[in-house]
């Protein structure tokens, strides 16, 4: 009696097979081929699960940008004062760029050679703006230098979180996730706050 290998794999586990392959290879580098290969299962069991590798780009930024935007709808990122709510906007935006490193990743290496990778890129500017308006609205506070120019300043904020897909790597530590989001506020914000 002769065993056949089942497909064992799920669209999550796919998805993460994809998007490790999509960060080593890029996704215009990466094929099916390479696809099918990485997962150890054929080209015809991923077509069961996505219809292509723009489904599952499509599907790696969506879990990103999701997890990104809900920081903006969580309490603390809609009271007090705008300081108050951009610094903890910015600690949850270190936190999940941890939490979901491989998928944020991937979201900030697109380029928009395709229709989902622009749309990506779009929901990126507008979460990016967000972010900035709070910033403003910080400024206009009064509890922002006023010598410092806020698009200079975003773009300093965001080039430092984003600079994390870079160089940081994971470790099963919960309490350096949660400095490691905390040194990045510091950082920012000691720079930016007016004295008191």
């Amino acid at each position: 009696m002769t065993t056949v290998k089942r497909d064992t794999y799920t669209p999550e586990t796919l998805l993460s097979v994809a998007v490790r392959v999509f960060n080593e290879r890029g996704y215009d580098g990466t094929s099916m081929e390479h696809l099918s290969k990485a997962a150890g299962i054929s080209k015809s069991s991923i077509y069961h699960h996505v219809s292509g590798k723009e489904e599952l780009l499509r599907r790696a930024v969506s879990r990103a940008l999701d997890g990104l935007f809900a920081i903006l709808d969580e309490p603390d990122a809609g009271r007090g004062r705008a300081v108050e709510r951009v610094e903890y906007v910015t600690r949850r935006t270190v936190e999940v760029l941890i939490a979901e490193l491989p998928y944020v990743t991937l979201l900030l290496r697109v380029r928009g050679n395709t229709g989902t990778e622009r749309w990506a890129m779009e929901r990126r500017r507008e979460f990016d703006h967000r972010v900035a308006d709070l910033l403003k609205a910080a400024a206009e506070e009064g509890d922002l230098r006023a010598d410092v120019d806020i698009r200079l300043a975003t773009r300093l904020l965001f080039g430092m979180i984003n600079s994390l897909v870079e160089w940081y790597r994971p470790h099963p530590d919960s309490a350096e996730r949660e400095q490691l989001a905390e040194t990045v506020a510091h950082l920012a914000f000691d720079g930016l706050r007016t004295a008191r």
